[in-house]
């Protein structure tokens, strides 16, 4: 797949859009691919195009959407992987994102650029997600499974930077990557967890870039022809083969940040017709008049009333106007971690909504 700037915006607002919420803003995903683009890197490789046998390596930002990419250097992205190679000395054969989102899906364009390592259209889940571990590919049920994982972030001028890396049990170093975000100001780059090409064919989200990329096109093309908002949101939650959009305006947000996560909750209202967001980073349900639309993993996302533009979790604000979309999780391109039922568990501890019950979408 050629990469140029034409295919990077429609990749990243089509990856704003799977995002659900999260996966980072769309102008920092603009501003660190078209960085890449200038130092060379032109081209994302089929998973098929790479031998079986092939360590792949994930990388990612880890943090809370409001506190902002902006917060990290180019250089740390790249610096992230380095280290990962100097610590461990594993001979990489390509590099994978471990989500979609308008950041996510160009994370590894500018290292692959830097170090000449191949990026792979094989996300570890193809949507956003707000734990690391669900973009693990189910590593989780490995209990012997022994995590390495770097953590680059924060100014030495502040005091706050951070250049780590950790090895241990895969929950305990993702909450230490997690702590370390909190340290650097919010956000940090991280490579992390090598597995087999194999292993990524069966367990994460091949061709999930692609998608993102033919529904950025679809937003492009509509609002190239100034097409209503409300029918270009219709048009791409076809596309996703869902039926639900609303338009409303916000009537309240309740946002906390807590240990490098935002938490909170949208209430809008339309017409007569209440409708209410949770948000873990991502958007994590959805109802209308107490009754419920959607359930993470479904995508659940915002637009700009009066632009098309996705908006997310972060982007939203009181009195805005917003149209809201849904669709099932059933065609989207899901990596193993979407079908940990403990992981989803936790959702419901943080947001205190019912999540395992909802398996379905109505």
């Amino acid at each position: 797949m050629n990469i140029d700037k034409q295919t990077a915006e429609a990749a990243i607002l089509g990856g704003a859009i799977l995002g659900g919420g999260g996966g980072g803003w769309i102008e920092e995903g603009k501003a660190l691919a078209h960085l890449a683009l200038e130092k060379g890197f032109s081209e994302i490789f089929s998973i098929r195009d790479i031998p079986d046998e092939d360590l792949l390596l994930t990388v990612s930002g880890v943090g809370a959407p409001s506190a902002g990419a902006a917060l990290l250097k180019p250089v740390d992205y790249i610096r992230a992987v380095e280290l990962f190679l100097e610590q461990t000395g594993i001979n990489i054969g390509g590099l994978i994102s471990s989500e979609i989102g308008a950041l996510g899906i160009v994370n590894g364009w500018l290292q692959s650029a830097a170090l000449n390592i191949p990026v792979v259209d094989a996300p570890c889940n193809g949507r956003a997600h707000p734990l690391g571990l669900m973009g693990s590919m189910g590593l989780t049920k490995k209990e012997d499974y022994i995590s390495l994982q770097t953590a680059v972030g924060g100014r030495a001028e502040t005091g706050n930077r951070v250049e780590a890396f950790f090895k241990g049990s895969l929950p305990e170093v993702s909450k230490k990557v997690r702590e370390a975000a909190v340290k650097a100001g919010g956000m940090v780059a991280v490579a992390r967890n090598p597995v087999s090409t194999s292993f990524v064919k069966v367990n994460g989200a091949p061709g999930a870039i692609r998608m993102a990329l033919e529904i950025g096109k679809l937003l492009l093309k509509n609002m190239r022809k100034m097409t209503d908002p409300e029918k270009t949101t219709e048009e791409i939650v076809s596309s996703l083969g869902g039926k639900f959009t609303a338009k409303g305006i916000v009537k309240k947000l309740e946002l906390r940040t807590e240990e490098g996560f935002d938490i909170g909750k949208i209430l809008l209202r339309e017409r007569k017709k209440s409708f209410a967001l949770t948000f873990w980073n991502e958007y994590m349900t959805l109802e209308r008049e107490g009754e419920r639309i959607a359930t993470f993993p479904d995508l659940i996302m915002t637009f700009d009333a009066q632009t098309s533009m996705p908006l997310i979790s972060a982007q939203v604000k009181e009195n805005r106007e917003v149209i809201m979309m849904a669709a099932s999780r059933q065609k989207l391109m899901l990596g193993a971690g979407m079908r940990d039922d403990r992981l989803l568990r936790m959702i419901e501890d943080t947001i205190g909504q019912d999540i395992l019950s909802f398996r379905g979408f109505p």
